[in-house]
């Protein structure tokens, strides 16, 4: 993920709190912010300190940017979104996290597509 498609300021945040909609479900809170100006979206994160130690708030960091980077193509683009990660969020690997922001986003209005195969096997047949 480029730097550009962070939020990092706190005055970006403030204003995606306070004029954003959130949406959430047991693992994220998601706020999403309109800004017809901007070509591509960006995300900002916050994992509290009570979720573990630097190395768990990182990995969750990652999962969370690496979601996003899978999910580019499908998202509205002209937005910004902040993501709060809950406590559960801290036991989950990738593909859980995967899960549970398509949900979270899903629910937000923001994803494109509506329906997919949920998993292709791409083992090789002999």
């Amino acid at each position: 993920m480029k730097k550009e498609r962070r939020v990092k300021k706190n005055g970006d945040f403030q204003k995606v709190f306070k004029k954003g909609k959130s949406f959430a479900n047991r693992q994220f809170v998601v706020y999403c912010l309109e800004k017809p100006q901007q070509t591509e979206f960006r995300i900002g994160l916050s994992v509290n300190k009570k979720l573990g130690n630097a190395v768990v708030r990182n990995q969750i960091k990652r999962h969370i940017r690496q979601a996003f980077h899978e999910l580019d193509q499908e998202l509205a683009q002209s937005m910004d979104y902040v993501i709060i990660a809950r406590k559960p969020a801290a036991t989950m690997d990738f593909f859980d996290t995967k899960k549970s922001l398509e949900h979270v986003l899903k629910v937000a209005k923001v994803l494109k597509r509506t329906g997919r195969a949920k998993h292709v096997n791409h083992a090789k047949i002999n």
